[in-house]
């Protein structure tokens, strides 16, 4: 496998895998003995639709109609009628990496032999990611249990040649009409089919995973902001010290201190506490930074525990199982990635928050240790950085509201059949949210210790190199205004892109070497 291609296999993926697909457009094959698997479920079905016993999903209707035995004249047509009427999503387009995502997880289960798929199936879905198709998928439809079902079947509709998708020139056309042009045949659904394309947990699980992505460059930056504000607040260095987080060792709170330290290195600004305005010690919000930060990197590495988890499954009812068997079964239930999401919102609120309150420290003047107000070029005449911080505490807000957790809710459907769900994609799209609120709160705490960082230089002292790399980094990222003036208008978009797209990282580890 070369870095622009993933082969899948019968025994999952890996997130590395579902991010190069979702967002950097890795091509897509199938394995031989993923085609061989493939082959042998199918005989399986095949050979169970042709007794006269009713089977669950190959001779029966679904979910609360699942009493009624269909005749094999109906078939295919229960098959191609479940992915049209289950195609009932409503609102705004979801996004083109999270619809890559879940449509690819769900190759990766069919893959797996276990949901009695045909190849030729399983090679469409594949053709359709590697020309660039994307189904137009919307907000809302899913309950997070019997999978992502409104998702999956906007999905199996571009599949069958129907409904809407868009074409890698990102313009929005009939599907038919993009599969023609890049010579895809439409599938046409048989026995079993139509159920296992749309059964699955694939859309919250791929919100999760680039979640986890995003936030991992997050939680690093927001260290390294951290560190750039007890610089400029002048604050000291020997909280971080690694003796004191080995008494307390939890992995990710040694891992911020660890983090927090190396961009510190040579500082002439740490340690000055007992100067003229002598402290004992420093805030909380500068203090126990590595506390809270850290402990958010260790639900990440929960959520990728239970991400790898779901990468290795094989999601589906009814499932094909070895020896021929096949049985119902509750897997498609979306609890423990709901679960991981919501606690992801959660982390988040409160990462946000303490960059928010250390901001608002380099802000005042009571309590910035000789920064002038508001960190302005001229205090009065202009207002420096105060409104920045109005707006980091207004998504400061929005994400407490978004770390309320969906999966605690529950609304019964499909005639009490279905009668307790996840809510697991609701929980994966607040989550989306919350990830892009906190790259922007993260940047405005970063613009105003650069901001500060910079002014303790003009006034000779010496800070780490690692800082004024970021401080480099940032004014060639275009987040400041030309001129002398250039920090009177600031252009926080260009800072949340700089940090969102790991500029931030990259630029500090050009001197501290990697950090966690």
């Amino acid at each position: 496998m070369d870095m622009h291609t993933v082969v899948v296999g019968t025994s999952g993926t890996t997130a590395e895998e579902v991010v190069a697909v979702a967002r950097e457009g890795a091509r897509v094959e199938l394995s031989a003995a993923a085609v061989e698997a493939l082959a042998a479920a199918r005989e399986t079905v095949e050979a169970l639709a042709a007794k006269p016993e009713p089977v669950y999903g190959v001779s029966t209707g679904f979910g609360a109609l699942a009493s009624r035995h269909i005749s094999p004249g109906l078939r295919a047509q229960l098959q191609r009628n479940i992915v049209r009427s289950h195609a009932a999503g409503m609102g705004p387009r979801v996004e083109r990496e999270v619809v890559r995502a879940l449509m690819f997880m769900r190759l990766k289960t069919v893959a797996s032999g276990h949901t009695g798929v045909r190849p030729e199936v399983a090679q469409t879905m594949a053709d359709v990611l590697n020309a660039g198709i994307t189904p137009v998928v919307h907000e809302y439809g899913s309950l997070g249990c019997s999978g992502d079902l409104a998702p999956l079947s906007h999905c199996a509709l571009t599949l069958m040649g129907e409904g809407d998708a868009e074409g890698p020139d990102g313009l929005v056309r009939p599907a038919a009409e993009l599969l023609a042009a890049h010579g895809i045949t439409p599938v046409e659904l048989v026995e079993k089919e139509g159920l296992a394309l749309l059964n699955g947990t694939d859309g919250m699980l791929g919100m999760l995973v680039l979640a986890l992505a995003d936030l991992k460059n997050l939680y690093t930056s927001a260290d390294i902001t951290a560190a750039l504000s007890l610089e400029a607040l002048l604050g000291t260095e020997k909280v971080l010290a690694p003796e004191l987080h080995a008494i307390r060792p939890h992995p990710g709170q040694g891992a911020s201190a660890d983090n927090m330290l190396r961009v510190l290195a040579g500082s002439g600004l740490t340690g000055h506490h007992q100067d003229d305005l002598p402290r004992v010690q420093d805030a909380y919000s500068v203090r126990c930074a590595p506390q809270v930060n850290g402990a958010g990197r260790d639900t990440l590495t929960h959520g990728r525990l239970v991400a790898d988890r779901e990468l290795a499954a094989a999601v589906d009812n009814p499932v094909v199982l070895p020896g021929g068997r096949v049985e119902s079964n509750g897997n498609f239930h979306g609890a423990p990635v709901a679960y991981v999401l919501d606690f992801l919102a959660i982390v988040a609120a409160d990462l946000g928050s303490i960059c928010e309150r250390r901001t608002d420290r380099l802000l005042d003047k009571n309590r910035s240790h000789g920064l002038p107000p508001f960190l302005a070029d001229d205090a009065g005449v202009d207002s420096g950085l105060m409104i920045a911080q109005y707006t980091q505490a207004a998504l400061v807000s929005e994400l407490k509201r978004l770390a309320v957790p969906a999966s605690v809710d529950s609304i019964p459907s499909s005639a009490m059949q279905e009668d307790h769900v996840s809510m697991g994609w609701s929980a994966a799209r607040k989550l989306r949210t919350a990830v892009g609120n906190l790259a922007r709160i993260v940047a405005v705490e970063l613009y105003a210790a650069t901001r500060a960082v910079e002014l303790r230089a003009a006034a000779g002292m010496t800070p780490a190199p690692a800082s004024l790399a970021a401080v480099e980094a940032l004014r060639a990222a275009g987040a400041q205004g030309p001129g002398p003036d250039r920090f009177l208008s600031p252009d926080l978009a260009a800072a949340d892109a700089f940090v969102s797209r790991g500029g931030l990282v990259t630029a500090v580890e050009a001197v501290t070497g990697p950090l966690a």
